[in-house]
């Protein structure tokens, strides 16, 4: 179990690095029991890989192009984890008609499962973890994250100053 005081000796109890502390232990403690079913079964996935699979059950027939651009991440990288995943045999690729450069992905029918496996975890995990919580709460948890977010986004796609809280320039 993680103690939570530990990490507080640098930190004002209500400040900011009180917040990110939360949310990294908090999804820190969400990934490890979504992923720990996968990793321990016979398909051994990291987190990226759930991700990936994910990806391909929500838009069947993507192209590497497609998730590359999707997630932001290099395409290099994409491509070993996709070889991976059609290693484990969750994956199958083929050539689209007339170009043989542009490969479609789907997954398997193993793939399905795990991710179908994945996505029932993930839902019982939420569930447990908003134990308690009124319909209200969660809807202002989720819009404070949600502002959280905006934040980031504005401070790092040149709307705003990284460090410097929008409306503060």
């Amino acid at each position: 179990m993680i103690n939570p005081s530990v990490d507080n000796v640098n930190h004002k109890p209500g400040g900011p690095e009180e917040v990110f502390e939360a949310i990294h232990t908090i999804m820190h403690l969400f990934r490890s029991e979504q992923y720990r079913v996968v990793r321990d079964g016979p398909d051994d996935l990291t987190h990226l890989e759930g991700r990936l699979l994910g990806f391909f059950a929500r838009n069947p027939g993507a192209t590497l192009r497609d998730l590359s651009r999707h997630s932001g991440r290099d395409k290099g990288q994409m491509a070993r984890l996709i070889k991976t995943l059609k290693q484990q045999g969750l994956l199958t690729a083929e050539a689209t008609a007339g170009d043989r450069r542009s490969v479609r992905l789907q997954l398997t029918s193993d793939g399905r499962a795990v991710h179908q496996a994945l996505d029932r975890r993930m839902k019982r995990l939420a569930r447990v973890a908003v134990q308690g919580l009124s319909a209200g709460d969660r809807r202002q948890l989720a819009g404070l994250l949600h502002q959280v977010r905006a934040n980031l986004e504005a401070a790092s796609t040149g709307g705003g100053k990284p460090g410097v809280p929008p409306g503060k320039t």
